[in-house]
């Protein structure tokens, strides 16, 4: 077997070990101090010229010896010396750097006296050794400066150690702050999701019977998926204005050529295009869905009356979890996929992992589509309840440039108070379409323009 290095298994002394065992070294080597366990060695008797002759050789040898190792001990002891200043330099540059911020004038002053007189020992040790002045001693001196470099390392670290702490309380504070403002977050969607289901339950229609419906009933519920349409407009255009998305320019596309009286009335434009793409084949029995069967015309009230039942108290996120494939799921695939350009929800998100869920039958858990899933379930509702009555309630809008008519037709906004004489005003475009249910018409609603 190889034999095994002693290098290998012997632990590695620490430098300041080291220095003393040099400095052990040194006195034995130079006489200084007398070692235990070394004998003198008797010569062999020679004649006395030899013996003269030998003890001056050796006498010598042993003064040059003696003289080098002395040199070479002074000046690794000059080395330390140096190399102690450079680091208590290094240390109080680093309790310079520390007693900045926060600001500790004593701190300052204190490292900036200690860098100084580290200086002009420096230069003090330069001008030694340019003259050859090495200190008399120096095994002290080794000692000296090694106590003195450790100690400055000790400093350093201990500076870095409290950089280190406050840099760790700030994180802390930091991360305090971020927990109190993902819970303020919460508490935002909270509300956010408890004002979109504040209507919430349409609980006035708890009772009704499909023998009792009346227009007053299709107002209550309209008027709920209003705000429900309102509030995702909303949400679409902080989405949208959060993504560097030009909303002057995005309410030009929708509505081109319209002269709006205010900046604030373009949120308009977007309403008005939510609603074309939400009540899209509204008068259609099916809602214009693929592969979905209804029963015959006698029938159809009460089917309808009772999907109207089945979803008035629920949650839109909760029905579609349990029923994804429902028909309620399929208008929420199909009007999301339609009202949401990819373009869009990739500004939005970054992605298209949102569309690629709902595509492929599953839907998400994110504020936007819950927002839309709620307006959804809103505009479902007024379906059902529109196709419950006998006859069926219709729809209509108005279209651009039309006389404004107030049997029709209500100003979404307030018109002036003393509009300009030999004008009329006429529909710029329609923002929520209006419905007949027998003799009964509930307007719909008109963007103005003075023409």
């Amino acid at each position: 077997m190889d034999s095994v290095k002693r290098s290998a298994v012997t632990p590695s002394k620490s430098r300041l070990a080291r220095t003393f065992a040099k400095v052990l070294h040194l006195r034995v080597a130079t006489g200084v101090a007398p070692v235990e366990g070394i004998k003198e060695v008797k010569p062999q008797e020679s004649s006395k010229d030899d013996q003269d002759t030998g003890s001056w050789s050796r006498s010598q040898s042993f003064d040059d010896n003696d003289e080098k190792l002395r040199n070479t001990v002074e000046l690794e002891a000059h080395l330390a010396q140096l190399f102690a200043s450079v680091s208590s330099i290094k240390a109080a540059y680093a309790q310079l750097q520390y007693a900045q911020s926060p600001y500790d004038s004593r701190g300052i002053q204190s490292a900036d006296q200690i860098v100084v007189s580290e200086l002009k020992n420096l230069s003090e040790l330069k001008r030694c050794y340019l003259k050859k002045q090495f200190d008399s001693s120096p095994e002290r001196t080794l000692c000296l400066a090694e106590i003195q470099e450790q100690k400055s390392l000790l400093k350093t670290y201990e500076i870095m150690r409290k950089k280190l702490e406050s840099q760790m309380k700030l994180k802390d504070s930091e991360i305090t702050f971020l927990r109190e403002k993902l819970g303020d977050c919460h508490k935002q969607n909270k509300l956010l999701e408890k004002r979109l289901n504040a209507s919430g339950h349409l609980s006035v229609l708890d009772n009704l019977h499909l023998s009792g419906i009346s227009p007053s009933h299709f107002i209550t519920v309209l008027q709920h998926t209003v705000k429900s349409i309102r509030s995702f407009v909303r949400l679409m255009i902080t989405e949208m204005e959060s993504s560097g998305w030009d909303i002057n320019a995005a309410a030009s596309a929708i509505q081109p050529g319209v002269v709006f009286l205010k900046s604030t009335h373009k949120c308009l434009a977007f309403e008005s295009f939510v609603c074309r793409e939400m009540f899209d084949s509204f008068h259609i029995p099916n809602f214009s869905l693929p592969n979905e069967s209804l029963p015959e015309q006698k029938h159809r009230h009460h089917l309808f009356f009772d999907r109207f039942f089945e979803l008035k108290s629920a949650r839109p996120k909760e029905y579609l979890a349990r029923k994804p494939k429902s028909t309620f799921g399929k208008f929420c695939r199909a009007k999301y996929l339609k009202l949401v350009h990819p373009k869009m929800e990739s500004s939005f998100s970054g992605n298209l992992s949102q569309r690629n869920l709902i595509s492929s039958g599953d839907f998400p858990n994110t504020s936007f589509f819950n927002s839309f899933s709620e307006m959804a379930k809103r505009v479902w509702l007024l379906h059902c309840l529109a196709f419950s009555f006998n006859p069926e309630a219709s729809i209509f809008q108005v279209n651009k440039g039309s006389c404004f008519s107030e049997v029709y037709m209500e100003s979404i906004i307030d018109e002036p108070s003393s509009p300009p004489p030999e004008t009329y005003p006429r529909v710029a475009f329609t923002v929520v379409p209006g419905f007949r249910i027998g003799k009964t018409v509930i307007q719909c609603q008109v963007y103005l323009s003075q023409c």
